[in-house]
């Protein structure tokens, strides 16, 4: 089990210091945005103490490929009614392939965007388009599409949406994750989580899922409302969200924690330890 949560980075230690916050999680993993991800305002890759970072990692055996990258929230391929929101998603997309490509992350997560009342085909049409222009030919890093809740206009709710993505692109430095609280509020029960893994190895194929967000839910089932939840005290709940992460399918793909924060505070070594250790411990 590769497990671990997301963690910020910020001045003036930048990556050492999430890096030092992972270990401190007794975390295996980690996931970080390159700048804020409201916004495609980014400091210099040569400013991000990357080499630092290594070292620091060197002692404990790791490498920066624990480290997996999401990109700003604000890249919207989907968009086909504004060529400006279109032309700069694409912008930041190249950039951020080159920031992770830097980082020496494998993984790229990418929310594959909304429609816009365009009509989710004309979405994910505009999506293959962005995704193609924005590719490096030197490209190291996959993109992995994540699966949405369906709120609003949002695309890829569906398995079916993903694969179509995937298709269109011809599967090259492109790959899925995963997001527990997403899929459930898409109306995937993860209750019958082997149902679930099996539809998606038979409509997209097991070996393209390359990243795990596991989250709980506020929602009920097929709410289409994305709020995350902590570890045990949502809608999926503990033994499920527990017998995922301990999954043996999954035992080499990254899991990323997105949970809230508890009274201002990071809750990730806790919860990180309860599912180590499979017992719930009410950390709220």
């Amino acid at each position: 089990m590769r497990l671990g949560c997301h963690i910020s980075m910020s001045s003036p230690d930048y990556l050492l210091k999430s890096v030092q916050d992972m270990i401190s999680y007794d975390a295996d993993v980690c996931m970080i945005y390159t700048g804020p991800p409201q916004n495609g305002r980014r400091v210099s890759i040569d400013k991000l103490k990357i080499k630092e970072a290594n070292e620091y990692l060197n002692q404990y055996s790791r490498s920066c490929f624990d480290i997996v990258v999401h990109a700003p929230y604000l890249i919207n391929l989907a968009n086909t009614l504004n060529p400006t929101t279109f032309a700069n998603s694409v912008e930041l997309l190249r950039n951020e392939i080159k920031r992770t490509d830097a980082i020496g992350s494998p993984y790229l997560v990418l929310h594959p965007g909304s429609h816009v009342n365009a009509g989710c085909t004309a979405g994910i049409k505009s999506i293959i388009s962005g995704l193609k222009e924005a590719f490096l030919q030197e490209q190291k890093c996959v993109v992995c599409i994540e699966t949405m809740a369906g709120k609003g206009s949002e695309c890829g709710k569906t398995f079916e949406e993903l694969r179509s993505i995937l298709e269109g692109v011809d599967y090259q430095h492109i790959g899925v994750c995963l997001d527990t609280c997403h899929v459930h509020d898409a109306g995937y029960d993860l209750h019958n989580f082997e149902s679930v893994l099996n539809e998606f190895d038979r409509i997209i194929g097991l070996d393209y899922l390359k990243v795990v967000h596991l989250n709980d839910s506020k929602n009920t089932l097929g709410a289409h409302k994305d709020r995350h939840e902590n570890i045990g005290h949502g809608e999926i709940g503990f033994d499920i969200l527990c017998s995922i992460a301990h999954h043996p399918l999954l035992k080499d793909i990254p899991i990323i924690l997105e949970t809230p924060y508890i009274n201002n505070f990071p809750p990730y070594k806790d919860e990180i330890q309860m599912l180590r250790s499979k017992h719930f411990i009410n950390i709220k």
